[in-house]
C-alpha cells in the first residue's frame, strides 16, 4: 500500500461506527446507493455543531447516514431531507431511529430535488449537504445558495470525484458537472470556500454576504 492509500485508511479507520451506521451501510449496499465515507460523515458532525446549526437541508437521503452524522452535530432542530426514493427513506426512517433520535427531528421529502428544493423557503438554513446526482449539481449549487442564511455552510460530496476533477482529459458529464460546479464555488465572491481531500472530496464554503460599495 503506497504512502497516499495508507493515509486515506488512516484517515477512515479514525472514525470507528457503531453497529446502526454499520448495519445502514450493508443496506446502503442492497439498495445501490453510496453514502458518504465515514470520515466524511464525521466531517458533517464537527461542521453542523461548530455552525451551532438547528436547521439543516440535504440533498440524497440514501439510508439515513449523513442524515445521522448531521443530526449527531445539531442538538436540537431539524434536518430537511430530501431523496427520490421512497425505499430510501424507509430504511433512513428506521436508521434514524435506531440512532436515538426523535422521529420530528427529520422532514423526508420523496421526490426529485429539482422539483422539491425550488418550493424551500429562502434564508432558512443554516447548513446545506448536497450528495446526490452529479450531472445536477450545478444546479443543486444555485439552490442551496438560495436556501442558506448568510452565514451559512455549503457542503457538497464526491467533490473530487474519484480522482476525475482534476483530470482535464475526463470529460464525461457527471465529472464535467462536478468540475463546473467547484469552480463555480471558487470564482463567487460570497463564498469562502475550502476543497478538502475527505472521503471522495468534500467542498465546503461560507455564504458571506457581499460587502457595501
Amino acid at each position: 500500500m503506497g504512502t497516499e492509500a495508507a493515509d486515506y485508511a488512516f484517515s477512515e479507520e479514525f472514525v470507528v461506527e457503531d453497529r446502526v451506521l454499520m448495519r445502514a451501510r450493508d443496506l446502503a449496499d442492497q439498495l445501490g446507493c453510496v453514502p458518504v465515507s465515514p470520515a466524511a460523515g464525521q466531517l458533517l458532525t464537527v461542521l453542523a455543531a461548530s455552525k451551532g446549526a438547528t436547521s439543516a437541508v440535504e440533498v440524497g437521503t440514501g439510508v439515513g447516514i449523513s442524515t445521522t452524522y448531521l443530526l449527531r452535530g445539531m442538538p436540537s432542530g431539524t434536518v430537511t431531507t430530501i431523496d427520490a426514493e421512497p425505499d430510501h427513506h424507509k430504511e433512513a426512517r428506521e436508521t434514524v431511529r435506531a440512532s436515538g433520535f426523535e422521529a420530528n427531528r427529520v422532514r423526508m421529502i420523496t421526490g426529485r430535488a429539482l422539483d422539491v428544493l425550488p418550493r424551500l423557503a429562502d434564508a432558512a438554513y443554516d447548513l446545506a449537504f448536497v450528495d446526490a446526482a452529479k450531472e445536477e449539481y450545478p444546479v443543486y449549487l444555485t439552490e442551496a445558495l438560495r436556501l442558506l442564511k448568510p452565514g451559512g455552510l455549503l457542503v457538497m460530496d464526491n467533490a473530487l470525484w474519484h480522482g476525475r476533477t482534476a483530470d482535464p482529459a475526463r470529460r464525461d458529464e457527471e465529472t464535467t458537472a462536478i468540475r463546473a460546479t467547484v469552480r463555480a464555488v471558487k470564482a463567487d465572491e460570497e463564498l469562502t470556500p475550502a476543497l478538502l481531500h475527505t472521503g471522495d472530496g468534500v467542498l465546503v464554503a461560507v455564504k458571506t454576504p457581499r460587502a457595501s460599495a
